[in-house]
C-alpha cells in the first residue's frame, strides 16, 4: 500500500456506480435520437456526456447534429422518468456499504454522497432500497441542485466534492478531527468524476461501465492519471474510440502517484489497499 494516511472518510456517487441508472439513462437519450432515425448512442459518446450536465448533451447534441436545441433535448430525456423507478443496486454495492458501516475495525470512515443529480430524482431511483442507503446520514448528502452549490462548477471540477468534505467536517464533534482532502476516498464511474476527485485533492477508485472500459482499454492509466478530459479542449471529432486486439491480463491498474486505481466491481473493493480491516 502506497505511503498514505488512512481513510476517514468515503464519499460516493451515484448514477452508474450505486445503481445501475445508466443504463437507463442511455436508453431515455436514445429514445429521443430514435426520434431523429439516429442510432444508439456509443459508449465513446457517452463517456463525453456522463457528469457533465449541460456540457454532456451538447457533446451528444454535436455528435448526433440533432435539429433541435440544448434545452429541446434535455427536456424531452428528462420528462422519461418512471423507467428510474425500477433502479437496481449495483453488484458489491450492499456488502461494501455495510462492511464499510459495521466491520471496519477502529474508526469506521464517515459515509457520504456527492451527486450532479436533483435530490428529489434521486430520492425516486432508490426509494426501494432506502435501508441499505440509510447508512449514509442524510446531512452528509450533497447533490447538484443544493443551496450550497449554487455557484459551483460541474464535474470534472471538484466543487461537488469539497463542498461533500465541508458537510462531513462541519458535522463532526468538538472533540473529532476533521478530515482532510488525502483522507478521502471518491468512488466514481464517470472519466469526469475521476478527474473531479483528483482535483479535490482525494483518492479515488475507478469503477467504470463495462461499455466505458471497453472504450479506453489500454488507456486506463490516463484516465487514473487525470487531465484526460481538459474542459477547453476540442472534444467533437476526437471522440475515443475502443482499442482494437487481444488485451493481455495485467495486475492492478493503479494511477502513477498512486492516489486513483481501477476497481471493476465494488464485489473486488481492495479494502487492505487502502488501510481498511474489516472483522470477520
Amino acid at each position: 500500500m502506497p505511503d498514505f494516511p488512512p481513510i476517514k472518510a468515503c464519499i460516493f456517487d451515484v448514477d452508474g456506480l450505486l445503481i445501475n441508472s445508466e443504463d437507463i439513462y442511455s436508453q431515455t437519450m436514445n429514445n429521443v435520437l430514435h426520434e431523429y432515425g439516429l442510432p444508439d448512442i456509443p459508449w465513446s459518446v457517452k463517456a463525453m456526456q456522463q457528469s457533465r450536465g449541460r456540457q454532456g448533451f451538447i457533446n451528444v447534441m454535436q455528435w448526433a447534429n440533432l435539429p433541435i436545441t440544448v434545452d429541446e433535448f434535455q427536456a424531452k430525456v428528462s420528462t422519461q422518468r418512471d423507467p428510474f423507478k425500477n433502479c437496481e443496486l449495483l453488484p458489491g454495492v450492499q456488502q461494501l456499504l455495510y462492511n464499510l458501516s459495521e466491520r471496519v475495525q477502529s474508526s469506521p470512515p464517515h459515509l457520504a454522497i456527492a451527486s450532479s443529480a436533483e435530490r428529489d430524482f434521486f430520492k425516486l431511483k432508490t426509494d426501494r432500497f432506502r435501508s441499505v442507503l440509510s447508512v449514509i446520514p442524510e446531512h452528509h448528502r450533497v447533490f447538484g441542485h443544493d443551496p450550497s452549490m449554487a455557484g459551483c462548477k460541474g464535474k470534472p471540477a471538484p466543487d461537488i466534492f469539497l463542498q461533500t468534505l465541508q458537510r462531513i467536517n462541519g458535522s463532526l464533534g468538538a472533540d473529532e478531527a476533521q478530515s482532510r482532502p488525502e483522507e478521502c476516498l471518491v468512488f466514481e464511474d464517470s472519466i469526469a468524476g475521476v478527474e473531479a476527485g483528483r482535483a479535490a485533492g482525494m483518492r479515488v477508485v475507478w469503477v467504470p461501465h463495462p461499455g466505458l472500459l471497453e472504450v479506453y482499454r489500454g488507456r486506463e492509466e490516463m484516465v487514473l492519471n487525470g487531465g484526460l478530459l481538459d474542459e477547453d479542449a476540442a472534444m467533437v471529432g476526437s471522440f475515443p474510440t475502443s482499442s482494437e486486439g487481444e488485451i493481455e491480463e495485467r495486475g492492478p491498474v493503479i494511477s502513477k502517484d498512486g492516489r486513483a486505481r481501477l476497481v471493476t466491481s465494488l464485489e473486488d473493493f481492495p479494502y487492505a489497499y487502502y488501510g481498511l480491516r474489516i472483522r470477520h
